[in-house]
């Protein structure tokens, strides 16, 4: 069914009825006085809502909004979302998926077109925690490359074509996958200069591409190029709906319109097309509007708080090579767990630490604070 059939069965419907011409936009904390909550949060990838801030925040944000519920994860706010989503990704389309697991596969299924083997990152999402969705599923052979690295090369790539083309029975690979950042690698970069010789060796031999860009909008703060220039190149992309968007769940697929449109169809067969999902919708929506400019703030405040810490002879810091958003956090001269608890009592939360030092994730609640507050409250939990 093409998209705009579908856009006629909801007009019919009334369920577009109540679209406004936008939705209302806010800045970060209007819906909800964020202001009240000055926690900083030196974990995740978002703001991690309690579910008091997160139904706060959904009551006022439907009070406020003039917007249709989606039926069975079909049209309202939800087709909303995906237009936004698609024109931020620089793609023609994109979906609602419930997970980030049937985004990688769908994608993956679709660019396949029937059995063949698709080339992954042996530290990827898609290979190592989606249950082998696409082997079982789909009847995909999963070719894992670079392991215990983020990034596989032009010809590591060219060495698996080789082996399928000489084999004894024939094969093909019709598909490549690709993570950026690698969540097992602690938000290490796919390196850009292999990119390009992929895309490149993957447009001679007719591969279609898939960019797993769950954390791709945490990249792009720190690579300066936006999430639609990386994404670019690739035929399909998903991104994350409530890692960094803070949605209760949900995730997005983009691409063209002949890969996505009747896509629906699939995802409901594969149990996808949840009867109601406005709730991921809206607060996804609203925290997507303004994320990239209020993201880049918050590093740029993480980048001044590194450098003072660097400076205090008590802290040592390990930047991950090629990373983003994660960094390793020694403390000198002080328990782990005694020092976490006591700048708990500042409104500062670490994760537990493991071994001798933190794994620091920089996330939009540094924008809470300063980077001379935050090195304040870190030496003062020092003294105790």
């Amino acid at each position: 069914m093409a998209r705009v059939d579908r856009r006629q069965f909801f007009r019919i419907g009334g369920l577009a009825s109540g679209i406004a011409a936008g939705l209302p936009r806010f800045a970060l904390g209007d819906a909800i006085d964020d202001r009240a909550d000055r926690t900083v949060r030196l974990s995740g990838d978002g703001l991690g809502l309690t579910p008091m801030q997160y139904a706060g925040l959904l009551n006022q944000l439907v009070e406020a909004a003039n917007f249709a519920p989606d039926s069975y994860s079909l049209g309202g706010i939800v087709e909303q979302l995906e237009d936004e989503c698609a024109r931020v990704l620089g793609k023609e389309r994109a979906i609602f998926m419930p997970t980030g697991t049937l985004a990688n596969h769908m994608a993956v299924r679709a660019l396949a077109a029937g059995s063949s083997r698709v080339i992954v990152q042996e530290e990827s999402h898609f290979y190592q925690d989606e249950g082998d969705c696409a082997q079982t599923l789909s009847n995909l052979t999963l070719m894992p490359l670079a392991a215990g690295r983020a990034t596989f090369t032009a010809d590591e790539v060219q060495h698996v074509l080789d082996q399928t083309k000489g084999a004894r029975v024939v094969s093909r690979v019709s598909a490549i996958a690709v993570e950026t950042p690698v969540r097992r690698k602690q938000g290490e970069r796919f390196d850009p200069a292999e990119v390009k010789k992929i895309v490149a060796l993957a447009r001679r031999e007719g591969i279609r591409l898939h960019l797993d860009g769950a954390r791709l909008f945490l990249q792009a703060a720190y690579t300066g190029e936006s999430a639609a220039d990386y994404a670019r190149p690739f035929d399909t992309v998903y991104v994350s709906l409530y890692k960094y968007f803070n949605a209760a769940s949900g995730a997005i697929l983009a691409g063209p319109k002949e890969v996505i449109d009747g896509m629906y169809h699939g995802r409901r067969m594969f149990g996808g097309g949840l009867n109601t999902v406005w709730p991921f919708a809206l607060v996804a929506l609203h925290y997507l509007s303004g994320f990239e400019e209020r993201y880049r703030t918050a590093v740029k405040t993480s980048e001044d708080w590194i450098g003072k810490l660097q400076q205090h002879g008590a802290f040592a810091v390990e930047r991950i090579p090629s990373g983003t958003n994660l960094f390793r956090l020694r403390v000198k001269g002080a328990d782990p767990v005694a020092f976490q608890k006591r700048l708990a009592a500042r409104g500062v939360m670490l994760s537990s630490p493991q071994r001798d030092s933190f794994l620091v994730g920089v996330n939009e609640t540094l924008n809470r604070t300063t980077a001379v507050e935050l090195t304040d409250a870190f030496a003062r939990a020092l003294a105790g």
